[in-house]
């Protein structure tokens, strides 16, 4: 992957979208809450369920604690899977309280590499709820790689990945430690999907397309 140039890919995405304003959330709480809930559904959704919460005055580590998993669910419903969701917020809250007296700020001051591992050994959390977590919420340089990543720089540099942890790695090896950058650089990139990089691919109309392996070919072959 050496051909692709992140950082001028960043530029251009930068250029033409502005800054994402991400993580969109008023605490590193609501952050944790929003990376849990938007697995496998649209952010909208999660939005709802947000809101719910706020409504019920139980958006707080406490809050959530002193819910039933029936009744955190009920909150939760526009999220989907509902169930699942809400015994992995009350997982997570339960070991967070467990182990660290109820202190994010406690937990998030370990070591990057041994907050991930913690993190990924907790039921339900993957490799991208753990990274947007850390990155978003705990405020290190961990890239997130998500399946809209995947899908750009498979395409723009014309590579069949082994894994998104060979994807990640890559980010990491070439771009600044940088949180904030890290930050920008995920959501332009999901901006860049939703909008232009889709599964059928708006190619003509993509801010990067002239740099883009996939358009070249597409153009090539007619």
């Amino acid at each position: 992957m050496k051909r692709c140039n992140l950082l001028k890919l960043y530029k251009t995405l930068y250029s033409y979208f502005g800054p994402q304003h991400w993580w969109p959330a008023k605490s590193k709480f609501e952050v944790c809450v929003g990376a849990i809930l938007t697995q496998n559904t649209a952010w909208q959704n999660v939005e709802k369920a947000i809101a719910n919460l706020k409504r019920a005055k139980k958006l707080s580590l406490q809050g959530i604690l002193s819910l039933s998993e029936k009744e955190l669910a009920e909150l939760i419903k526009s999220a989907g899977y509902y169930n699942q969701k809400a015994k992995r917020l009350k997982l997570f809250c339960e070991y967070v309280e467990q182990n660290y007296a109820g202190s994010l700020k406690r937990f998030f001051n370990k070591p990057l590499a041994e907050l991930r591992k913690e993190l990924l050994s907790l039921h339900g959390i993957g490799y991208e709820t753990a990274d947007s977590i850390i990155l978003y919420a705990a405020e290190k340089p961990s890239f997130v790689i998500d399946a809209y990543t995947v899908r750009i720089m498979e395409r723009f540099c014309n590579v069949k990945l082994k894994s998104r942890a060979e994807l990640k790695q890559f980010f990491e090896d070439t771009l600044p430690k940088d949180v904030k950058l890290y930050n920008e650089y995920h959501a332009l990139l999901v901006e860049l999907a939703k909008n232009f990089c889709k599964k059928k691919p708006l190619c003509n109309k993509c801010p990067i397309n002239k740099k883009c392996y996939y358009y070249k070919i597409k153009v090539a072959h007619g």
